[in-house]
């Protein structure tokens, strides 16, 4: 049974599963020691690496080094803590940490930490006085809030500056967004406060694992230790319910940011989160005190968000779309299980569409590839699957008499891969789906065995940036066959395939060792090209793919590159010319307002993430503000007036606001997908055309 997920099971688990952890205890300085099971774990991980994973990469000095900057950034990824003297210091481990890894000798990354603590303890104790001095936000000065590739402080007092701009720019953020100075003293205590508490309450578990992390993250990105007590938490989790608010989670400068909304959750029900938002609080219950949690670990903030079913989280968000001085909203989200009806394939139909004339498309939208392995085992004749559920919406869009249907996988993170390969089997007679090639070489392959094909029209298949792994391998299948037209966006580009070991087993104890989720194959389209990096390039591209550089698997440090491999032999169709439909879709794209105003956002985004300075300059900062937000407001009020939807005020309340933004995502959802059903469209008079030319 093989699950192709795009983020890692661990990151999801933990995020929707109930929290039953204890508070931690504070560690003391001479508990910070490696045990000898850290010692064994880290002999096994070696081996385990070297001969499972699927580059089998050798661990030599080059690893050493590596792994020494990638523990370092682990640490302080925005050097706030150590100063360029200290790093000199660690560089005498720079060519041995290859040796204590594979000699079980992994004291180095213990005597680090010890020095990190104490570093940490020190800049806090700076930062609470720093709130005890006047501030002058009159003055022309900056700060450098993302500081992972600026130089190292030097000197004690540059290191102070850099802690007393950074507790100032924190103070203005709080200021800009309406809150008074003693409110804001208190806000910025408790997360001064609290980055030293988290950092002492650190177990020595926790610091072997950063260490060991170190080492697999130079590697390749999606293989991951998991401490022994991170292995009791995920057996935890795996035997609780999934309960909580549906999203993925990851760390980004200081702030914790919505990867991705999983299908069915409350997140997504609640239409109030989205990719991108960041997470600067959390409160538990309609009236508990809202938690700062910048800075914060991402498995403190996930310890905070998790919660048993029916009860409130509350969530403090800065939108994706605003820099950091933007002021956050209040998010209510109830926790619920995510059951498989809510992420069940659903269908509609369009018709009387500007552009469509005559034509009817059916749409079938597939969040997931799920199926119910428990039922199945059971020998339910009737049980849940993603290609079961899609058939029958099939047959529902042929009776209502649909000349196309457009499938749509966009955000389908993955899921199934025998639901991959049935699902592909349904508008394909028979033959090969996807090749799996194994960390020792050999090489499998999915088929398609049964020769009945479903639907047999044309077809087209939506996918955007957050489509990926069985989404991934289903696009480039009908796009390999010729089967139907990929529209939209590069896909995530997620091409291999994890397993989670138990290290313990490997050598028959009944010590709890940790666990190692290890990459251990790769999948290729039948055409011989992988999925992994590139994704699957659609056959007609949205403006939109300009801004996707930084997202998906190629922005991911020691990302697999794209390789390929020997092509299958399969029966390849005939797909028209398709150059007249890229004409065509320029043409509209052109003067679409929707179009116009989704690649006004990335654009603005794309400013955002290129910010790396702010202001401290109070009216400065405000002004820039200003420009900003009116920019936003007039490039969506002119895409609402071409809705004919009311025009935004910018005084509206934080309630109405919510509202209009639901509003606003659904309208902006529908914008790509009218386009490809215009794009199918042409397809089909163009189809219609050849075939009467040809009579």
């Amino acid at each position: 049974m093989r699950f192709v997920a795009r983020f890692s099971g661990l990151l999801v688990l933990t995020l929707l599963s109930s929290g039953v952890l204890s508070k931690p205890n504070e560690v003391s300085l001479e508990d910070l020691k490696a045990t000898d099971n850290h010692r064994s774990a880290s002999i096994i991980v070696a081996q385990v690496m070297k001969r499972f994973h699927y580059l089998h990469t050798e661990i030599d000095d080059e690893t050493s080094a590596k792994m020494l900057d990638r523990y370092i950034e682990n640490l302080d990824p925005n050097r706030h803590f150590f100063l360029l003297k200290d790093i000199l210091i660690f560089d005498d481990y720079r060519y041995s940490l290859d040796e204590a890894l594979k000699g079980g000798k992994p004291q180095i990354a213990f005597d680090i930490f010890r020095k990190f603590r104490t570093k940490v303890e020190s800049r806090i104790e700076f930062a609470l006085n720093q709130l005890e001095q006047p501030m002058d936000f009159s003055v022309a000065e900056t700060y450098l809030f993302d500081r992972e590739k600026a130089s190292w402080a030097e000197t004690h007092q540059e290191l102070d500056d850099i802690w007393r701009k950074r507790v100032k720019n924190d103070y203005l953020t709080l200021k800009l967004s309406g809150k008074k100075h003693e409110e804001i003293v208190k806000t910025l205590r408790q997360r001064y406060e609290g980055i030293a508490r988290r950092t002492r309450q650190l177990h020595p578990d926790d610091v072997f694992q950063l260490f060991i992390n170190a080492y697999t993250l130079v590697v390749e990105p999606h293989t991951a230790y998991m401490s022994a007590r991170a292995s009791e938490n995920f057996d935890i989790n795996m035997r609780l319910s999934l309960e909580g608010i549906g999203a993925v989670l990851t760390s980004e400068n200081e702030f914790t940011k919505i990867q991705s909304i999983i299908a069915g959750g409350p997140a997504e029900k609640s239409g109030l989160l989205k990719a991108g938002d960041r997470i600067t609080g959390v409160g538990q219950d309609i009236d508990g005190d809202m938690q700062d949690v910048v800075g914060w670990s991402l498995s403190d903030v996930v310890d905070q968000i998790r919660g048993s079913k029916g009860s409130i989280v509350r969530l403090q968000i800065v939108g994706k779309n605003s820099g950091q001085d933007a002021p956050p909203r209040e998010v209510v989200i109830v926790r619920d299980e995510i059951k498989l009806e809510d992420q069940a394939a659903k269908s509609e139909l369009l018709e009387n569409l500007d552009g469509l004339g005559d034509t009817r498309i059916g749409v079938i939208e597939v969040p997931a590839f799920y199926r119910d392995f428990d039922g199945q085992s059971r020998g339910d004749s009737d049980f849940r699957s993603t290609t079961r559920d899609v058939k029958k919406l099939i047959a529902d869009l042929t009776a209502k008499k649909v000349n196309g249907i457009v499938i749509d996988l966009r955000n389908n993170g993955g899921g199934s891969l025998t639901e991959a390969t049935e699902l592909t089997g349904l508008f394909i007679e028979e033959g090969p789906v996807v090749q799996v090639r194994e960390s020792g070489g050999d090489l499998s392959i999915e088929e398609d065995e049964d020769d009945a094909v479903y639907y047999s029209g044309p077809l087209a298949v939506l996918v955007n940036r957050n489509s990926a792994s069985a989404s991934e391998i289903f696009a480039g299948a009908i796009q390999d066959y010729n089967r139907g037209i990929v529209i939209g966006e590069p896909t995530f580009g997620k091409g291999t395939v994890q397993t989670l070991i138990d290290l313990a087993r490997m050598i028959k104890s009944d010590e709890n060792l940790g666990r190692l989720r290890l990459t251990m194959a790769q999948f290729f389209r039948v055409n011989g090209g992988s999925t992994q990096h590139k994704g699957v390039v659609p056959d007609i591209v949205f403006p939109t793919a300009k801004w996707i550089s930084d997202h998906g698997e190629r922005s991911l440090e020691n990302a697999l590159p794209w390789v390929s491999i020997d092509p299958l032999s399969y029966d390849i169709g005939d797909l028209m010319n398709i150059k007249p439909l890229i004409e065509n879709h320029q043409q509209r794209i052109a003067k679409d307002p929707g179009f116009q105003f989704l690649e006004a956002q990335e654009a603005l985004l794309d400013t955002i993430r290129k910010e790396k300075i702010v202001s401290l300059n109070e009216a400065e900062r405000k002004k820039s503000w200003d420009k900003r937000e009116q920019l936003r407001l007039e490039n969506r009020n002119k895409f609402r007036t071409s809705l004919g939807m009311d025009v935004i005020s910018d005084d509206v309340s934080e309630d109405e606001q919510d509202k209009l933004d639901e509003e606003d995502e659904k309208a902006l959802q529908s914008v790509m997908l009218k386009e490809t059903a215009r794009i199918l469209a042409d397809f089909i008079k163009q189809s219609n055309y050849q075939t009467a030319q040809n009579r």
